[in-house]
């Protein structure tokens, strides 16, 4: 269930704040950072297939350990996208609304690392050397 209610309030948030992003394509910061977010997802389903993406912050059955593309650089390349592409909404539509949708969506995204990783420590002993040599979303920041 808790697994559930972050995915929803992931989307919620997302859909939000598409919808209220009307000034988006009159700034060229926000939409070079949306530009980045997307080629990120991009690359990012590249080397994470479809059979092994779970959207809940849960384990599919069968799945492996992706540690290269842009795993190699950060854990949580496609949160990290996605937090590019509503920051991308945020500066193109700078209200209070809006950044604090951006805010709230940061803290869900992190909420759904913080499972993944605790169920990664226990399903995969490389997981956490892994983990001590790449950061969680920004390379070699956080």
């Amino acid at each position: 269930m808790y697994s559930r209610a972050l995915v929803f309030a992931q989307f919620f948030l997302i859909g939000l704040m598409a919808v209220l992003s009307s000034g988006i394509l009159s700034s060229y910061t926000g939409m070079t950072i949306m530009v980045s977010g997307a080629v990120l997802g991009l690359w990012t389903t590249r080397y994470n297939t479809i059979g092994n993406f779970n959207i809940r912050p849960e384990l599919k059955e069968g799945c492996d350990l992706v540690m290269h593309g842009p795993y190699r650089l950060v854990r949580h390349p496609m949160y990290t996208s996605v937090m590019l592409l509503t920051l991308g909404m945020a500066i193109g539509t700078p209200t209070v609304l809006q950044w604090t949708s951006f805010v709230l969506l940061t803290v869900v995204l992190i909420l759904k690392a913080n499972r993944e990783e605790a169920l990664w420590s226990c399903h995969d002993e490389a997981y956490e050397a892994y983990k001590k040599r790449t950061n969680r979303f920004i390379p070699f920041i956080y």
